[in-house]
């Protein structure tokens, strides 16, 4: 005679944890609707309150969102990047790099995400000092690392404001975020 051993049922959710909802149950009163499952239309969102991709206003590109990491490897390639095409296209004109480098610090306070907004203007001056190194004259580790040193001496005002414009777009997108949770708490 085999004796089995058996498990306690489980009579609702573990202590400290909430049932999940049944993941078919949307999907059976679709299918009931029209006999065929339902499509999300365009304006479906897998996530409510979420706007779907590409639903901004008109003509808007779709926001990505970069981490405090990802806003600054942006910025740095970027900066690299125009470095070197300065270098090569505009003989290393350092106000060339310095006119670049303002859009540079805008997409990078843009698209950073709302928990890493005030990182943005820690990357972009290091983004702007790492991007000088293809621009930098000099012969010799010990020559760049002077033209590096000079460059960014003679160009601290495209710093300086390229790092301003990050703070203010930072500031600004926090403010917004702080004003739009307290409407969100505050009962009408």
């Amino acid at each position: 005679m085999e004796h089995h051993r058996m498990r306690p049922q489980q009579h609702g959710p573990r202590r400290g944890r909430t049932p999940l909802p049944s993941q078919g149950a949307q999907g059976h009163r679709e299918q009931a609707a029209g006999g065929r499952p339902a499509r999300p239309g365009p304006r479906a969102s897998p996530r409510p309150g979420a706007r779907p991709l590409g639903a901004g206003p008109r003509g808007r590109l779709p926001e990505p969102r970069l981490t405090g990491l990802g806003g600054g490897l942006f910025c740095v390639t970027v900066m690299v990047a125009l470095g070197w095409l300065v270098r090569l296209i505009l003989d290393g004109s350092l106000t060339a790099y310095g006119v670049l480098f303002l859009p540079v610090c805008v997409l990078t306070a843009a698209w950073v995400r709302r928990g890493d907004l005030l990182t943005s203007p820690v990357v972009v001056p290091i983004g702007f000092a790492v991007g000088l190194l293809p621009v930098a004259e000099g012969d010799g580790p010990a020559g760049r690392i002077m033209g590096l040193v000079t460059a960014l001496a003679t160009q601290a005002g495209w710093l300086y404001g390229g790092t301003l414009i990050a703070g203010v777009i930072a500031l600004s997108r926090r403010v917004a975020l702080v004003r739009a949770r307290r409407r969100a708490h505050v009962p009408l």
